[in-house]
């Protein structure tokens, strides 16, 4: 019952974002944009400028490296084996490769393991917003007609404000710049608020899914890849990796999480099935309320 507790509360979050988005109808790109421009460089720069540097964060660095590229091949093969199309397959690897660490991780790891592995946890997604907007944009643009080339990838990321909290995050601390405690506090508060907007948005997003017929093998695949093949592939290899074991743990729970919702937002842009990303989103998401909790139980 306890681990089930734990995932609640994230539940909690992000449902009161969908019946909010049914009932007012909010305009959620600009609260979007608030989240991303206004609140989580903030909270980029607080964790990497509160928490030293160590070897840990060569291995976050390889964790998420290592899992995109293992669940990729994976998911080509599958789609072969599928006989699947471009559209279908680039759709399938939107939902296999990239987690949601961060509107629903994050959380997830705070109310699971504690404040410490929280920041861990921001730090992965960090990495792993980089290579959304850079390998996931390749593979959006994969099923689709609208091409994107190298330049246009490097400049999308070069936007990311998320990229500069975490920039001038690292130069205070190489640099020993000390904030005063009351600046530090204000930018923690900023900061705190990034991730349960960003939660209350993944409830906005699913609720706007439109009924649809999809090819239910598609859906079923993808399923099992992100929520079955992935936390077992990072079980295998951070048994390898010389981590403490709250780090293993994290690494597991967030390859373990349901579809990231910034892929449906990738699908809508390259017009790559995006009604088929979003739903398998929504169903990664419902069985997460059951799957994340027997992980919880396994990780003890």
């Amino acid at each position: 019952m306890q681990f089930i507790l734990i995932v609640l509360p994230v539940f909690l979050i992000f449902g009161t974002g969908f019946i909010g988005q049914k009932l007012l109808k909010l305009d959620i790109k600009s609260i979007s944009t608030m989240a991303i421009y206004l609140m989580m460089p903030f909270l980029t720069f607080n964790t990497f400028y509160t928490n030293k540097f160590n070897k840990d964060y060569v291995y976050m660095v390889l964790f998420n490296i290592v899992l995109i590229i293992v669940l990729i091949l994976i998911t080509i093969i599958v789609g072969k084996i599928l006989k699947a199309d471009r559209a279908s397959l680039s759709a399938m690897l939107l939902g296999t490769a990239f987690p949601n660490m961060g509107n629903f991780g994050a959380p997830v790891i705070l109310f699971a393991f504690g404040a410490n592995a929280f920041d861990y946890a921001i730090i992965t997604m960090v990495i792993q917003t980089l290579l959304i907007n850079t390998i996931g944009i390749f593979i959006a643009s994969f099923g689709s007609e609208k091409s994107t080339t190298v330049k246009e990838a490097l400049l999308n990321v070069l936007k990311m404000p998320i990229l500069y909290g975490v920039i001038l995050g690292v130069l205070f601390q190489i640099t020993h710049l000390t904030i005063p405690t009351s600046i530090i506090e204000g930018i923690r508060l900023i900061g705190s608020a990034a991730i349960p907007t960003m939660t209350l948005l993944l409830g906005m997003q699913l609720a706007e899914i439109k009924s649809q017929q999809f090819e239910m093998k598609y859906v079923t695949s993808t399923t099992m890849i992100r929520m079955i093949v992935s936390p077992i592939v990072i079980a295998l290899l951070v048994s390898f990796m010389p981590v403490n074991h709250m780090v293993k743990n994290v690494f597991i729970l967030l390859a373990a999480m349901p579809i990231a919702a910034n892929t449906t937002l990738l699908a809508v842009q390259f017009k790559t099935k995006p009604n088929l990303v979003a739903y398998t989103t929504l169903v990664t998401t419902l069985i997460s309320l059951v799957s994340i909790p027997i992980i919880l139980y396994f990780l003890g």
